[in-house]
C-alpha cells in the first residue's frame, strides 16, 4: 500500500510539473504577440500565422494517432469539433484581439480567472466537491497575482473596457474547454484529442483570415515570420500537448490551478524581453503564487 501511494504521489507531482511547464510556455504568447503587433499586424493575421506554423505538427501527430487508435464515434467527433472551436479558436482569437487594447499584465490578470471558472462550473454544473486545500491554494495565488498586476489594472486606455471584456470571454471559453477535454481525454487519449482539436482550430483561424483579409496580408517582414514560428511551436504546439497530458494525469481543475504560475512567469519574461522593471511588490506577489502552487502540490491524490 505504501509503495502504491508513493507511486501515485510521484505521478501526481510529475503531472503538476508538466502543467507548470505548459503554463509558462503558453503565457509567453502574450509577449510574442506584443512583439508582432509592433509590425502593424492585426489579431486576425497574427492568429492565422500562428496556426499556419503549428498546423503541420498537429496533422502529423493526428495521422500517427489515427493509425493505431480505435475509430471515433459520431458523438466524439462532434465533441472534438466543439472543443476545437471553443478552446483554441474562440479563446485564442478573443485573447489576441483583447491584447491590442490592454497591457500584457492586465491580460494575464484577467486570464488568471480561468481556474475559478473551472472550479465554479465544476461545483454548479458537474456537482464536484472542492477541498479546502484547493480553495486555499487558489486564494493565496489570487492575492499574489493581484499584487503583481494591480498597477497594470489601474492603467487605462480608451479601449481598456473593450479589451478586458474580450479577454474575459477568452478565459471563460478556455475554462469550458478544459472541463470538456477533461471528460473526453479519458476515452480518446491526450495526444489524439489535442491533435484533432487543434486541427479544427487551425482550419477555423486560417479560413477566418481568408474571409476577412486579402491574401496580400500574407506578405510580412521576415521578423513577423520568425516570431510567428516561435508563437506556433513554443507557445502553441508544446504547451497544448503538455497541458492535455497534465489534464490526463491530474485532472482539469488541478491542471488549471497549476496554470497560476503563468502570470508570474510573464514578469521575468517581460523583464528579459521587453525590458520591463520588476518591483518589490511584484516579487512579493511571485512568492505568494509559488506558495499557492506548493499547497496544491500537497493535495492528496
Amino acid at each position: 500500500m505504501a509503495d502504491s501511494a508513493s507511486t501515485e504521489r510521484k505521478q501526481f507531482l510529475i503531472g503538476l510539473t508538466i502543467a507548470l511547464l505548459g503554463a509558462i510556455l503558453f503565457s509567453t504568447k502574450a509577449i510574442v504577440a506584443k512583439l508582432i503587433y509592433r509590425y502593424g499586424v492585426d489579431a486576425v493575421t497574427l492568429i492565422a500565422f500562428r496556426m499556419m506554423f503549428s498546423l503541420p505538427f498537429f496533422i502529423a501527430i493526428g495521422v500517427w494517432q489515427a493509425r493505431t487508435a480505435v475509430p471515433l464515434t459520431r458523438s466524439e467527433k462532434g465533441q472534438i469539433v466543439i472543443l476545437g472551436l471553443l478552446g483554441y479558436y474562440l479563446s485564442s482569437f478573443l485573447d489576441f484581439l483583447g491584447l491590442q487594447y490592454i497591457s500584457v499584465g492586465l491580460e494575464r490578470l484577467i486570464l488568471f480567472l480561468t481556474p475559478s471558472f473551472v472550479l465554479l462550473i465544476s461545483i454548479f454544473v458537474m456537482k464536484r466537491k472542492i477541498t479546502l486545500l484547493e480553495w486555499a491554494a487558489l486564494g493565496i495565488s489570487y492575492l499574489g497575482t493581484v499584487l503583481v498586476f494591480v498597477h497594470d489594472a489601474r492603467i487605462g486606455g480608451s479601449n481598456v473596457a473593450l479589451g478586458s471584456l474580450l479577454v474575459l470571454g477568452s478565459a471563460i471559453s478556455y475554462a469550458i474547454y478544459l472541463l470538456g477535454s477533461g471528460e473526453l481525454v479519458k476515452r480518446v487519449g491526450a495526444l489524439r484529442l489535442v491533435a484533432y482539436a487543434m486541427c479544427v482550430s487551425s482550419v477555423a483561424c486560417i479560413v477566418q483570415f481568408f474571409v476577412l483579409r486579402p491574401a496580400s496580408m500574407l506578405l510580412q517582414p521576415m521578423a513577423v515570420y520568425g516570431l510567428s514560428m516561435i508563437n506556433g511551436f513554443f507557445c502553441t504546439v508544446m504547451p497544448v500537448f503538455l497541458t492535455m497530458i497534465a489534464v490526463d494525469r491530474i485532472g482539469a481543475a488541478t491542471a488549471s490551478q497549476a496554470g497560476m504560475i503563468g502570470p508570474v512567469s510573464i514578469l521575468f519574461l517581460a523583464a528579459l524581453i521587453l525590458d520591463e522593471p520588476i518591483t518589490a511588490i511584484q516579487l512579493a506577489g511571485t512568492a505568494l503564487v509559488l506558495c499557492g502552487i506548493y499547497l496544491l502540490s500537497k493535495k492528496r491524490v
